[in-house]
């Protein structure tokens, strides 16, 4: 099965709430008026699109209505689903990894960060990219234990201090290790503590600064691992995370589990971050990374 259609398996809960609710819309309207976007509203709201990012969609869908007068039913829903697929390709931008490259992942406990870091290792490892692990999360009981696993399944080397260090000094570490190795991409995992919490951002900030000043010339990426099944909640990680770490692009894990797949839509918008990986599977090459068209398809075929 090709990544598409593990997309399109994947997002059946979300195309059952969301699709299946517009479509049963526009089957029982015959004519275009308010009681109709109304109806489109809460489904939107309902499917975690968020409030503001549906008035913006229903605000330009009644603009294109007015000034092309249309009136069948039809021509709004194929309207409706080119201003999704724009919002969601405005910021869709993948990772450039032409040269040496650093991925810091970030992230809270639980929305599946580890694994998430021994995916992508698995998929640059694939495409003929020497990577390095550092297990950046040294607070975590036997997160660095969870990492290694990965680095031995994939096939790459980590970097990993005790329980309780300093995670600067892992990356410090990871990032000479990567240049006596001539490593292509670094990928750092960090602490998960709850995203309230200012030591948490003040050790992110340290991580970053350390990378700056190591490795200047180097791409870096710095993405948000949100859990799709969170809804809204996964848009606040993103505001919060966001201010503090200067953010690059997320990883939407867990798109199989729930219905409120179009939380994609209300952070591509709102926060004006490109998805850079989506997971829809438990399977090591169930984490693909994002495409804005193939992700609409999915959805609405």
């Amino acid at each position: 099965m090709g990544f598409f259609d593990k997309l399109k398996n994947g997002l059946a809960k979300t195309k059952a709430g969301f699709t299946d609710g517009i479509n049963n819309i526009f089957a029982n309207f015959r004519t275009v008026d308010e009681e109709l976007f109304e109806e489109l509203e809460e489904t939107l709201i309902l499917s975690d699109v968020g409030f503001d990012t549906t008035e913006m969609i229903l605000d330009r869908l009644r603009e294109i209505v007015k000034k092309e007068n249309i009136t069948e039913v039809q021509l709004i829903k194929e309207k409706l689903v080119d201003i999704i697929t724009e919002i969601l390709s405005e910021n869709d931008s993948g990772i450039d990894v032409s040269g040496k490259t650093m991925i810091i992942v970030v992230g809270v406990n639980g929305v599946g960060k580890t694994t998430s870091i021994g995916k992508i290792a698995n998929y640059y490892k694939n495409i003929g990219k020497k990577v390095i692990l550092a297990a950046g999360d040294t607070f975590r009981a036997a997160a660095a234990d969870q990492l290694e696993i990965w680095a031995n399944r994939v096939g790459c080397d980590i970097i990993r201090h005790n329980e309780g260090s300093d995670p600067g000094a892992v990356v410090f570490d990871a990032i000479q290790a990567a240049k006596n190795r001539n490593a292509d991409m670094i990928i750092c995992d960090t602490a998960g503590r709850l995203h309230n919490k200012v030591n948490l951002m003040n050790e992110l900030a340290k991580i970053i600064k350390i990378a700056d000043r190591e490795m200047p010339e180097v791409k870096k990426e710095i993405l948000l691992v949100l859990d799709a099944t969170t809804g809204q909640n996964a848009l606040s990680q993103a505001k919060l995370f966001g201010q503090s770490t200067g953010l690059t692009g997320l990883i939407l894990t867990k798109l199989d589990g729930t219905a409120k797949g179009g939380v994609i839509i209300g952070i591509s918008n709102e926060q004006e971050l490109p998805v850079k990986f989506v997971g829809v599977g438990e399977q090591v090459d169930d984490l693909q990374p994002f495409n804005a068209k193939e992700f609409a398809d999915a959805i609405f075929s």
